[in-house]
Protein backbone atom coordinates (compact mmCIF):
# COMPACT_ATOMS: atom_id res chain seq x y z
CA UNK A 1 0.00 0.00 0.00
CA UNK A 2 2.87 2.40 0.79
CA UNK A 3 4.33 1.86 -2.66
CA UNK A 4 0.90 2.57 -4.12
CA UNK A 5 0.71 5.89 -2.34
CA UNK A 6 4.19 6.83 -3.53
CA UNK A 7 3.05 6.86 -7.15
CA UNK A 8 2.43 10.61 -6.92
CA UNK A 9 3.25 12.01 -10.32
CA UNK A 10 3.83 15.71 -10.92
CA UNK A 11 2.48 17.16 -14.13
CA UNK A 12 2.50 20.65 -15.59
CA UNK A 13 -0.30 23.03 -14.71
CA UNK A 14 -1.25 23.26 -18.35
CA UNK A 15 -2.18 19.58 -18.42
CA UNK A 16 -3.93 19.40 -15.07
CA UNK A 17 -7.24 20.63 -16.43
CA UNK A 18 -8.02 17.40 -18.23
CA UNK A 19 -7.50 13.64 -18.20
CA UNK A 20 -6.03 13.37 -14.72
CA UNK A 21 -6.76 10.74 -12.07
CA UNK A 22 -6.60 11.96 -8.48
CA UNK A 23 -6.30 9.02 -6.11
CA UNK A 24 -7.76 9.50 -2.63
CA UNK A 25 -7.85 7.37 0.47
CA UNK A 26 -11.26 7.52 2.11
CA UNK A 27 -11.33 6.60 5.82
CA UNK A 28 -14.76 6.29 7.36
CA UNK A 29 -16.57 5.14 10.50
CA UNK A 30 -20.22 4.43 9.68
CA UNK A 31 -20.82 2.04 12.58
CA UNK A 32 -22.16 4.20 15.41
CA UNK A 33 -21.39 1.43 17.91
CA UNK A 34 -17.70 1.20 16.90
CA UNK A 35 -16.45 4.71 16.20
CA UNK A 36 -12.95 3.64 17.26
CA UNK A 37 -12.79 1.28 14.28
CA UNK A 38 -12.14 2.86 10.87
CA UNK A 39 -12.52 1.35 7.42
CA UNK A 40 -10.87 2.61 4.27
CA UNK A 41 -11.29 2.49 0.52
CA UNK A 42 -9.17 3.76 -2.37
CA UNK A 43 -11.15 6.14 -4.57
CA UNK A 44 -10.57 7.66 -8.01
CA UNK A 45 -11.46 11.22 -9.03
CA UNK A 46 -11.13 11.22 -12.81
CA UNK A 47 -11.03 14.74 -14.24
CA UNK A 48 -11.58 15.57 -17.90
CA UNK A 49 -12.65 18.63 -19.87
CA UNK A 50 -16.34 17.72 -19.45
CA UNK A 51 -16.18 17.22 -15.67
CA UNK A 52 -15.23 14.67 -13.04
CA UNK A 53 -16.24 11.25 -11.79
CA UNK A 54 -15.57 9.96 -8.24
CA UNK A 55 -15.79 6.24 -7.58
CA UNK A 56 -14.27 3.27 -5.77
CA UNK A 57 -11.41 1.31 -7.34
CA UNK A 58 -13.08 -1.94 -6.28
CA UNK A 59 -16.34 -0.85 -7.90
CA UNK A 60 -14.49 -0.06 -11.11
CA UNK A 61 -12.95 -3.53 -11.18
CA UNK A 62 -16.29 -5.18 -10.36
CA UNK A 63 -18.12 -3.27 -13.11
CA UNK A 64 -15.43 -4.18 -15.63
CA UNK A 65 -15.79 -7.87 -14.77
CA UNK A 66 -19.59 -7.75 -14.99
CA UNK A 67 -19.50 -5.99 -18.37
CA UNK A 68 -17.07 -8.59 -19.73
CA UNK A 69 -19.33 -11.42 -18.59
CA UNK A 70 -22.42 -9.73 -20.06
CA UNK A 71 -20.87 -9.78 -23.52
CA UNK A 72 -20.85 -13.57 -23.35
CA UNK A 73 -24.25 -13.93 -21.67
CA UNK A 74 -26.23 -10.66 -21.86
CA UNK A 75 -29.48 -12.07 -20.47
CA UNK A 76 -28.06 -13.66 -17.32
CA UNK A 77 -26.10 -11.39 -14.95
CA UNK A 78 -23.28 -13.26 -13.20
CA UNK A 79 -21.89 -11.77 -9.98
CA UNK A 80 -20.13 -14.88 -8.66
CA UNK A 81 -16.75 -14.24 -7.02
CA UNK A 82 -16.84 -10.46 -7.56
CA UNK A 83 -15.49 -8.11 -4.89
CA UNK A 84 -17.75 -5.06 -4.97
CA UNK A 85 -15.95 -3.08 -2.29
CA UNK A 86 -17.51 -1.02 0.46
CA UNK A 87 -18.46 2.12 -1.49
CA UNK A 88 -20.92 1.60 -4.33
CA UNK A 89 -21.98 5.21 -4.85
CA UNK A 90 -20.58 7.29 -7.72
CA UNK A 91 -20.49 11.10 -7.91
CA UNK A 92 -20.27 13.01 -11.19
CA UNK A 93 -19.82 16.76 -11.68
CA UNK A 94 -20.23 18.53 -15.01
CA UNK A 95 -18.04 21.54 -15.86
CA UNK A 96 -18.18 24.48 -15.88
CA UNK A 97 -21.47 24.62 -13.96
CA UNK A 98 -20.39 21.95 -11.45
CA UNK A 99 -23.76 20.26 -11.55
CA UNK A 100 -23.64 17.35 -9.12
CA UNK A 101 -25.22 13.92 -9.58
CA UNK A 102 -24.91 10.93 -7.26
CA UNK A 103 -25.57 7.40 -8.47
CA UNK A 104 -26.72 4.81 -5.95
CA UNK A 105 -28.22 1.35 -6.25
CA UNK A 106 -31.11 0.56 -3.89
CA UNK A 107 -32.76 -2.86 -4.06
CA UNK A 108 -33.86 -3.16 -7.71
CA UNK A 109 -33.19 0.36 -9.03
CA UNK A 110 -30.13 2.40 -9.94
CA UNK A 111 -30.83 6.04 -9.00
CA UNK A 112 -29.32 9.20 -10.45
CA UNK A 113 -29.74 11.86 -7.76
CA UNK A 114 -29.33 15.50 -8.75
CA UNK A 115 -28.06 17.70 -5.91
CA UNK A 116 -28.11 21.47 -6.30
CA UNK A 117 -27.28 22.35 -2.68
CA UNK A 118 -24.61 25.06 -2.54
CA UNK A 119 -21.34 24.74 -0.64
CA UNK A 120 -20.73 28.00 1.14
CA UNK A 121 -17.04 27.96 2.03
CA UNK A 122 -15.29 30.22 4.51
CA UNK A 123 -11.64 30.50 3.46
CA UNK A 124 -9.26 31.00 6.39
CA UNK A 125 -5.69 32.30 6.54
CA UNK A 126 -4.25 29.12 8.07
CA UNK A 127 -1.90 27.16 5.80
CA UNK A 128 -0.37 23.72 6.05
CA UNK A 129 1.84 21.45 3.97
CA UNK A 130 0.12 18.13 3.19
CA UNK A 131 2.29 15.70 1.29
CA UNK A 132 3.98 17.71 -1.45
CA UNK A 133 1.39 20.48 -1.51
CA UNK A 134 1.13 23.82 0.23
CA UNK A 135 -2.52 24.06 1.24
CA UNK A 136 -4.92 26.56 2.74
CA UNK A 137 -7.77 25.92 5.15
CA UNK A 138 -11.48 26.35 4.46
CA UNK A 139 -14.66 25.38 6.30
CA UNK A 140 -18.27 24.70 5.41
CA UNK A 141 -21.41 23.18 6.92
CA UNK A 142 -23.34 20.73 4.77
CA UNK A 143 -24.94 17.27 5.12
CA UNK A 144 -25.61 18.11 8.81
CA UNK A 145 -21.85 18.22 9.43
CA UNK A 146 -19.09 20.80 9.79
CA UNK A 147 -16.25 20.12 7.34
CA UNK A 148 -12.66 21.34 7.19
CA UNK A 149 -10.92 21.27 3.82
CA UNK A 150 -7.34 21.94 2.76
CA UNK A 151 -6.97 23.06 -0.85
CA UNK A 152 -4.03 23.91 -3.09
CA UNK A 153 -3.88 26.57 -5.77
CA UNK A 154 -0.96 24.62 -7.26
CA UNK A 155 -3.67 22.54 -8.96
CA UNK A 156 -6.06 25.11 -10.49
CA UNK A 157 -9.15 22.89 -10.53
CA UNK A 158 -12.08 23.82 -8.27
CA UNK A 159 -12.92 20.22 -7.51
CA UNK A 160 -12.36 17.54 -4.90
CA UNK A 161 -13.48 14.15 -3.61
CA UNK A 162 -17.14 13.10 -3.37
CA UNK A 163 -19.40 16.15 -3.94
CA UNK A 164 -16.92 18.67 -2.52
CA UNK A 165 -15.96 21.52 -4.85
CA UNK A 166 -15.98 25.30 -5.18
CA UNK A 167 -12.63 26.28 -3.68
CA UNK A 168 -9.92 28.12 -5.71
CA UNK A 169 -7.88 24.94 -6.15
CA UNK A 170 -8.02 21.17 -5.78
CA UNK A 171 -9.07 19.85 -2.37
CA UNK A 172 -6.17 17.82 -0.99
CA UNK A 173 -7.90 16.81 2.23
CA UNK A 174 -11.38 17.19 3.70
CA UNK A 175 -12.75 15.82 6.97
CA UNK A 176 -15.79 16.24 9.21
CA UNK A 177 -15.35 17.74 12.68
CA UNK A 178 -15.18 14.31 14.36
CA UNK A 179 -12.81 12.79 11.77
CA UNK A 180 -15.26 10.00 11.04
CA UNK A 181 -15.19 10.74 7.29
CA UNK A 182 -11.81 11.75 5.88
CA UNK A 183 -10.64 12.05 2.26
CA UNK A 184 -6.97 12.63 1.53
CA UNK A 185 -5.17 12.90 -1.81
CA UNK A 186 -2.43 10.29 -2.17
CA UNK A 187 -1.45 10.27 -5.83
CA UNK A 188 -1.98 11.84 -9.25
CA UNK A 189 -1.84 9.95 -12.52
CA UNK A 190 -1.99 11.23 -16.09
CA UNK A 191 -4.65 9.48 -18.17
CA UNK A 192 -4.68 8.94 -21.92
CA UNK A 193 -7.34 10.38 -24.23
CA UNK A 194 -8.99 6.96 -24.39
CA UNK A 195 -9.41 6.89 -20.60
CA UNK A 196 -12.00 9.71 -20.49
CA UNK A 197 -14.70 8.56 -18.11
CA UNK A 198 -18.15 7.47 -19.19
CA UNK A 199 -21.21 8.56 -17.23
CA UNK A 200 -23.04 6.00 -15.14
CA UNK A 201 -26.21 7.23 -16.87
CA UNK A 202 -24.86 6.06 -20.23
CA UNK A 203 -23.30 2.78 -19.20
CA UNK A 204 -24.75 -0.30 -20.88
CA UNK A 205 -26.06 -2.80 -18.37
CA UNK A 206 -29.22 -4.68 -17.47
CA UNK A 207 -30.51 -2.02 -15.07
CA UNK A 208 -32.22 1.26 -15.98
CA UNK A 209 -31.35 4.56 -14.29
CA UNK A 210 -34.14 6.34 -12.38
CA UNK A 211 -33.65 10.11 -12.14
CA UNK A 212 -34.71 11.79 -8.88
CA UNK A 213 -33.81 14.89 -6.91
CA UNK A 214 -32.23 14.93 -3.46
CA UNK A 215 -35.55 15.18 -1.57
CA UNK A 216 -37.10 12.31 -3.51
CA UNK A 217 -34.04 10.17 -2.92
CA UNK A 218 -34.15 10.80 0.83
CA UNK A 219 -37.70 9.43 0.94
CA UNK A 220 -36.67 6.36 -1.08
CA UNK A 221 -33.61 5.83 1.13
CA UNK A 222 -35.58 5.95 4.38
CA UNK A 223 -38.32 3.69 3.03
CA UNK A 224 -35.69 1.12 2.07
CA UNK A 225 -34.13 1.19 5.53
CA UNK A 226 -37.53 0.38 7.02
CA UNK A 227 -38.73 -2.01 4.31
CA UNK A 228 -35.74 -3.40 2.37
CA UNK A 229 -37.70 -6.02 0.42
CA UNK A 230 -40.57 -3.82 -0.75
CA UNK A 231 -39.58 -3.85 -4.42
CA UNK A 232 -39.05 -7.62 -4.61
CA UNK A 233 -42.32 -8.30 -2.82
CA UNK A 234 -44.15 -6.02 -5.24
CA UNK A 235 -42.63 -7.99 -8.12
CA UNK A 236 -43.75 -11.27 -6.57
CA UNK A 237 -47.27 -9.91 -5.96
CA UNK A 238 -47.53 -8.96 -9.64
CA UNK A 239 -46.77 -12.54 -10.65
CA UNK A 240 -43.10 -12.12 -11.53
CA UNK A 241 -40.80 -15.07 -10.90
CA UNK A 242 -37.75 -14.26 -8.78
CA UNK A 243 -34.98 -16.84 -8.39
CA UNK A 244 -32.04 -16.47 -6.04
CA UNK A 245 -29.15 -18.84 -5.60
CA UNK A 246 -26.59 -19.37 -2.85
CA UNK A 247 -22.81 -19.54 -3.14
CA UNK A 248 -23.14 -23.22 -3.97
CA UNK A 249 -25.41 -22.43 -6.91
CA UNK A 250 -28.44 -24.02 -5.31
CA UNK A 251 -31.81 -22.22 -5.50
CA UNK A 252 -32.80 -20.53 -2.23
CA UNK A 253 -36.35 -20.36 -0.88
CA UNK A 254 -37.29 -16.79 -1.80
CA UNK A 255 -39.62 -16.15 1.14
CA UNK A 256 -37.07 -17.30 3.72
CA UNK A 257 -34.40 -15.31 1.92
CA UNK A 258 -36.50 -12.14 2.13
CA UNK A 259 -37.13 -12.65 5.84
CA UNK A 260 -33.39 -13.03 6.40
CA UNK A 261 -32.77 -9.85 4.43
CA UNK A 262 -35.28 -7.94 6.54
CA UNK A 263 -33.71 -9.14 9.79
CA UNK A 264 -30.23 -8.29 8.52
CA UNK A 265 -31.34 -4.78 7.52
CA UNK A 266 -32.72 -4.08 10.99
CA UNK A 267 -29.38 -5.03 12.52
CA UNK A 268 -27.54 -2.96 9.91
CA UNK A 269 -29.69 0.07 10.73
CA UNK A 270 -28.59 -0.09 14.37
CA UNK A 271 -24.95 0.15 13.36
CA UNK A 272 -25.01 2.25 10.19
CA UNK A 273 -26.05 5.58 11.74
CA UNK A 274 -23.00 7.68 10.98
CA UNK A 275 -23.53 8.26 7.27
CA UNK A 276 -21.42 10.81 5.43
CA UNK A 277 -24.63 12.67 4.55
CA UNK A 278 -26.04 12.55 8.06
CA UNK A 279 -29.07 14.59 7.07
CA UNK A 280 -30.43 11.56 5.19
CA UNK A 281 -31.46 10.23 8.60
CA UNK A 282 -33.02 13.47 9.84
Amino acid sequence: MKKYFLLLLFVSLGLLAQNQRFIYEYQFKTDSTKLDSAKSEIMYLDVSKKGSKFYSVDKFKADSTINARQKNNPNQPNFAGIKFGQINTVVEKTYPEYKVALFDFIEINNYMVSDDRKMNWKILNEKEKIGEFQTQKAETFIYARKWTAWFTTDIPIQDGPYKFHGLPGMIVKVADSKNTHVFELKAIKKLSQSDVWKSEADRTNFMKVVKVDEKQFKKIFLEHRENPTKGIRQMLASGAKVIRTGKDGQVIDIEENLRQQERAQKEENKRNNNLLELDLLK
